[in-house]
């Protein structure tokens, strides 16, 4: 096994039947050695693992009926798995899983959405961040090489959004979540998009709802690669791949990946 050119990526498929045809065919193309989806919308024994085995994935998989759902796949056997934060809040829904993996700690997020920011959900939301930062902390090091990814369902900031100041104050773009995702970003993580790309305006999800959504590029950058410095200094590329979302019944969110020359850490 080589480690000079290591790939994970993030795909909501939002359902993982729905979406097999389009997976499938970015999957054979691309063939990341990690790759992390959300809102599988399945029971564990409900996610088609054969057809993923026959091309050599190692699967753990946190189901969920009809909603919800993560699941992370791998070309080599993860090492450790973790299925919830363990700190006495609600656990009950699937948006939460780990794995250690070729010696890479790979934590899989699918972030509450949030309804409306007047809805108890919005502030179950911000509770999730401030969950996960407290057990970032104390479960890891700044030092070790750590990738938090997954549909974060925040947008950091006006160049992550198709109309910043229509959405600003609307779920996704609000002011506090903006500032609870910098909060557990301050912990030690690094956008590596971002970083990668400082200037360019690039969107993971664009909404069925609106008409045109993405012929027009009405998009919002909510998926996200963040990862601890050993990590980002071995970056070799961060990109979008829009492919998937342009195919016939997409999702609406895209793949973000990332290469890593992981035999260059210290």
């Amino acid at each position: 096994m080589s480690l000079s050119k290591w790939r994970v990526a993030t795909f909501n498929v939002n359902g993982i039947r729905a979406r097999l045809p389009v997976l499938l065919e970015w999957l054979s193309k691309q063939r990341p050695d990690v790759l992390c989806l959300q809102e599988i919308k399945c029971l564990e024994e409900s996610f088609p693992s054969d057809l993923f085995t026959e091309m050599g994935y190692t699967m753990r998989i946190r189901g969920q009926k009809s909603f919800n759902g993560v699941a992370i796949l791998s070309l080599r056997e993860p090492e450790v798995e973790l299925r919830g934060l363990e700190d006495g809040g609600d656990d009950s829904e699937a948006r939460f899983l780990v794995v250690r993996v070729d010696g890479v700690w790979v934590v899989n997020t699918y972030v509450p959405q949030g309804r409306d920011p007047l809805d108890p959900a919005f502030q179950h939301k911000l509770q999730f961040f401030s969950r996960l930062k407290r057990w970032f902390e104390g479960r890891f090091q700044r030092s070790e090489a750590v990738i938090w990814t997954g549909d974060i369902n925040v947008a950091p900031e006006p160049l992550d959004v198709f109309d910043p100041e229509r959405l600003d104050g609307e779920v996704g773009f609000h002011p506090a979540e903006r500032e609870a995702l910098r909060e557990t970003l301050s912990w030690g993580f690094a956008d590596l998009f971002r970083r990668v790309h400082p200037d360019r305006r690039q969107f993971t999800f664009w909404d069925y709802r609106l008409r045109g959504g993405f012929s027009r590029n009405l998009g919002w950058r909510i998926d996200h690669m963040l990862v601890t410095e050993p990590l980002a200094a071995v970056c070799l590329a961060c990109e979008v791949d829009m492919e998937p979302r342009a195919a016939s019944k997409p999702s609406d969110h895209t793949p973000l990946w990332a290469d890593f020359d992981l035999a260059g850490m210290p």
